[in-house]
């Protein structure tokens, strides 16, 4: 179970407890913990998911502890009548569904593309109609791209000022679902807030599949002995954010008393770790210090160095980044190791 500090559960639970909420993409891995936090907090929750991205094993967990105040639709966002059904009474929308995967979107452009824009847009149209208060956006740091320095320069912390140059179809949709967050605010008065994520990791995040995100996929290789699989020559970084964060940032957004009218703000934690380096935190972690990574070439797509600034995170939602990644990855490897026990 994701753990809050206390003073946020208490800060969040007296506007939380009883409201009527909508998670799209709620059986996915951020939307789980996200959805276990509002439980936590007391909210009444409608989740929609088509179940592309998850077996719906943990949301039909929660769904059978608590029916009274857990409604699943399984349905697409593309689907007008799924999502007039679950975005009805809802005073928030969290949007999280998507196809979230840079090499499955330059295998998929087209799909991709229609899922993450079009589907926001479908998203934001039955919000409007139901007369939802405020949609939280799922954004992405790859809006960014290599940012104007280019690859070969010095990384430099990610502003949301600056201008997004999207490398993935991916990266495209993403951004220009945070321009529809914006043009609907503007237009037809809904508040709304994009929070582009820097690289989420945590518990439950899949790590079986050809799109696994990099610290699912070396847990995985390293606890099975086998060599994490880097593309590029490993001295590319990112900046790693608990999962634990991005669901906090979704929250304070949800219940922020500001004027979110389309704002983008950076979710990360403004420390950035290079594939290598991970990739010795993790094999330490599996007991697997000898395991050295195998090298491919590098992916179309990707970027060189990913960093968030989070100042207006901090400004705008009294966002604070929750653990460190030594910390996070010591409960995530944990996770992991429990489910390769259980399945042998």
């Amino acid at each position: 179970m994701l753990k809050l500090p206390l003073e946020l559960v208490q800060r969040l639970t007296p506007f939380y407890a009883g409201r009527r909420v909508c998670v799209t993409g709620g059986a996915g891995f951020i939307g789980g913990h996200l959805i276990d936090a509002l439980l936590a907090l007391q909210a009444r929750v409608n989740v929609i998911d088509d179940l592309s991205n998850s077996d719906g094993e943990h949301i039909g967990e929660l769904v059978e502890f608590d029916p009274a105040r857990l409604t699943f639709i399984h349905g697409s966002l593309l689907d007008d009548v799924s999502m007039k059904d679950a975005v009805k009474g809802c005073d928030i929308v969290f949007h999280l569904a998507a196809m979230g995967s840079v090499p499955m979107s330059i295998e998929l452009p087209q799909r991709s593309y229609s899922v993450n824009a079009t589907g926001t847009v479908r998203v934001l149209e039955q919000a409007r109609a139901a007369h939802t208060r405020r949609v939280v956006y799922s954004a992405s740091s790859s809006a960014y791209g290599e940012g104007p320095e280019g690859a070969s320069a010095s990384v430099a912390p990610r502003l949301e000022t600056q201008q997004p140059m999207p490398l993935s179809p991916y990266a495209a949709g993403k951004l220009a679902g945070e321009h529809a967050m914006t043009a609907w605010s503007r237009s037809f008065g809904i508040s709304t807030v994009s929070l582009r994520y820097f690289n989420v990791f945590g518990p439950r995040q899949p790590a079986d599949s050809a799109y696994a995100a990099v610290i699912a996929a070396f847990t995985k290789a390293l606890l099975a002995g086998k060599p994490p699989v880097i593309f590029g020559d490993g001295r590319q970084s990112r900046d790693f954010t608990p999962v634990a964060s991005a669901v906090a940032a979704n929250l304070l957004a949800g219940a922020s008393t500001k004027e979110l009218n389309g704002q983008v703000v950076n979710i990360g934690t403004g420390k950035r770790t290079d594939l290598i380096e991970l990739a010795t935190l993790i094999a330490q972690r599996c007991a697997a210090p000898g395991v050295r990574p195998e090298f491919r070439p590098g992916r179309p797509g990707d970027v060189r160095h990913s960093l968030a600034d989070i100042s207006m995170a901090k400004a705008l939602l009294g966002y604070e980044p929750i653990g460190t990644l030594e910390t996070a990855l010591d409960s995530t490897i944990a996770w992991y190791r429990e489910q390769v026990a259980t399945a042998t």
